[in-house]
């Protein structure tokens, strides 16, 4: 399945690092960065987290919610969190439930070999539940910076 700018959001509740359940329903009448990454501490992986990290006081500013979703459970996601300091919640989607309904989980290339995951895939959610923005492609290094910069231009 294929999301597309217009699109409604599909709905979830995932458990977060926060020892809570993040709801979307819970988050109308934010923005919501919603991004999906193939796994906890591993080189793209930890870049992309850390970006989001330093990009948080002006990703607050800007209004938005910023959710990090991967197949890893909770103890990976709280060992990640805990080594990086990241300021923002991580969600586990151990299902892949998430993951498929929003195109990001399955084949994908790891060193020449085909393999079935979560893909690196960004979504950004507008205040009603709707997508506002795909990136389809992410390039982890500056990712927040770019997604800032999508917020702003809007």
């Amino acid at each position: 399945m294929s999301l597309n700018v217009g699109d409604t959001a599909p709905e979830f509740s995932l458990p977060s690092t926060t020892g809570k359940d993040v709801s979307l329903k819970d988050l109308k009448g934010k923005k919501v960065v919603l991004y999906f990454y193939p796994n906890d501490d591993t080189t793209g992986c930890t870049k992309e987290a850390c970006s989001f990290r330093d990009g948080q006081t002006a990703l607050r500013a800007a209004g938005v919610e910023v959710l990090g979703v991967s197949a890893n459970d909770m103890d990976s996601h709280h060992r990640f969190t805990a080594k990086y300091n990241l300021n923002f919640q991580l969600l586990a989607d151990v299902s892949t439930q998430v993951g498929t309904a929003y195109g990001a989980w399955g084949e994908r290339e790891v060193r020449g070999q085909k393999i079935i995951g979560m893909r690196r895939i960004t979504y950004l959610i507008d205040e009603h539940g709707k997508i506002a923005k795909v990136w389809p492609q992410v390039t982890p290094d500056d990712h927040a910076n770019e997604v800032l910069a999508a917020i702003k231009s809007n």
